[in-house]
């Protein structure tokens, strides 16, 4: 038994968990501080016409980390909510003993909030100070540390969880065998991710040609940049994976219900390639011919899929529980049971359905922090349509679990019970 004095003198040792909370805080106030001011001062020392092009080409190449922490982090905030709800998570994915809880997933991207940003803080002050081979080399060696980290085989930074996700990748990018409720939810995810991809590919793409940090524009376009094939393959490639999934469930569930997805998906295809077609057409032939088939096409993709959401994913034939915690909470209280919730989810689903269709548009390629905001946008669209697809699926769940048994059963048990007594009798 430890004394009043060992327990003091304990106490005096490791500071209290408020105190290191408050350190923590302090000390990434002050971390993001020094970011935003070496990064400020940095593109300042350009000229304005290369500082245009060269903020372009640091927001490829950091744009596709920065929207995944964002991503991790509103998974994070997901698996809490699901937490307080009392909302089996586990067992809709099924996860095993070992999965993330929201602490891990939130101690993971906040250890990306601070990498990514200050990679990128340092490859803006190495290039504006004329250091180019050092700037060159960040983003290179992000990526290829990141691709490490994802793959390794030991028993690492979650090695049950990184397996987890690349196996489901792969069964999404060949979906030849039965698909469970976290390839398509996973895929669908994906979707949303379309356009981080695409400039992934770029950044990958231009790694590989030896054109970071060079604003080589001409010769970069040429290869990696907006006439590329290489962009609109990988901006269609989620969707056609879900298209393939949807048949796959077809085949093996016989519900139409699926061709009907299956169309939805499809309708994506022709909103990508039009708006790729402006890069190869004359412009009198895009806008009098094609332009107008693009937007045809958006609005239909649009429209079709802010249906499904409302109609199939969802359940919104009464009040969501998903926001009904177990112990009282500031959240709880300003949403469980408020109609504005419902109002907001269907009118920002339907008006963020439109924009990440609208990104797609061939004149805002350049327009780098629109496109970064848009696409953020369709991360938040996406981050609230878990919500309600998660609990859709577990009100399903829970449904099957009450049914009652059927007469028949109910019956022979019984007659084996009444066989028992007169036995025993």
């Amino acid at each position: 038994m430890k004394s009043p004095l060992s327990q003091i003198h304990t106490a005096a040792v490791f500071p209290s968990p408020v105190f290191l909370w408050r350190l923590k805080v302090l000390f990434f106030m002050i971390w993001g501080f020094s970011c935003c001011k070496i990064g400020w001062d940095s593109a300042m020392r350009m000229s304005a016409d290369l500082r245009n092009l060269f903020l372009y080409e640091a927001f490829l190449y950091y744009n596709p980390p920065l929207l995944m922490t964002l991503m991790v982090w509103l998974w994070g905030v997901n698996l809490w909510v699901f937490s307080q709800a009392n909302i089996g998570y586990a067992k809709i994915f099924d996860l095993d003993q070992n999965h993330l809880t929201h602490k891990e997933v939130w101690k993971c991207s906040t250890w990306m909030t601070i990498i990514v940003p200050t990679s990128m803080t340092a490859y803006l002050y190495l290039y504006s100070h004329g250091k180019l081979l050092l700037a060159a080399s960040l983003p290179v060696s992000l990526y290829i540390a990141v691709a490490i980290v994802l793959i390794s085989p030991y028993d690492i930074f979650y090695l049950s969880s990184r397996y987890f996700l690349l196996r489901t990748l792969w069964r999404i990018a060949l979906p030849v065998q039965a698909i469970t409720f976290p390839d398509f939810f996973v895929a669908d995810i994906l979707t949303s991710m379309s356009k981080v991809f695409s400039d992934l590919e770029r950044s990958v793409c231009r790694m590989v040609h030896g054109l970071v940090a060079t604003i080589a524009w001409l010769e970069a376009d040429s290869v990696c940049g907006s006439h590329s094939m290489g962009i609109p393959l990988v901006l269609v490639f989620p969707y056609v994976c879900r298209l393939f999934q949807c048949l796959r469930q077809y085949k093996d569930t016989k519900d139409k219900t699926n061709l009907f997805n299956a169309l939805k998906y499809s309708t994506a295809v022709p909103v990508i390639f039009l708006s790729a077609l402006k890069y190869h057409v004359f412009p009198d032939r895009w806008t009098n011919f094609y332009e107008p088939l693009w937007l045809l096409s958006s609005i239909v993709n649009s429209l079709y899929s802010f249906y499904w959401d409302i109609a199939q994913d969802w359940d919104l034939s009464g009040f969501t529980r998903i926001f009904k915690f177990s112990r009282p909470s500031l959240v709880s209280y300003l949403l469980y049971g408020q109609k504005w919730v419902y109002f907001w989810a269907i009118g920002s689903n339907l008006i963020l359905r439109c924009a990440w269709t609208y990104k797609f548009s061939a004149h805002l390629h350049h327009n780098y922090m629109t496109v970064f905001a848009i696409t953020a946008l369709e991360i938040l669209r996406r981050f609230q349509w878990v919500f309600f697809r998660v609990e859709n699926d577990w009100n399903k769940i829970n449904k099957s679990s009450y049914d009652p048994l059927p007469m028949t059963i109910i019956q022979t048990e019984e007659e084996t019970l009444l066989d028992t007594n007169s036995q025993s009798v």
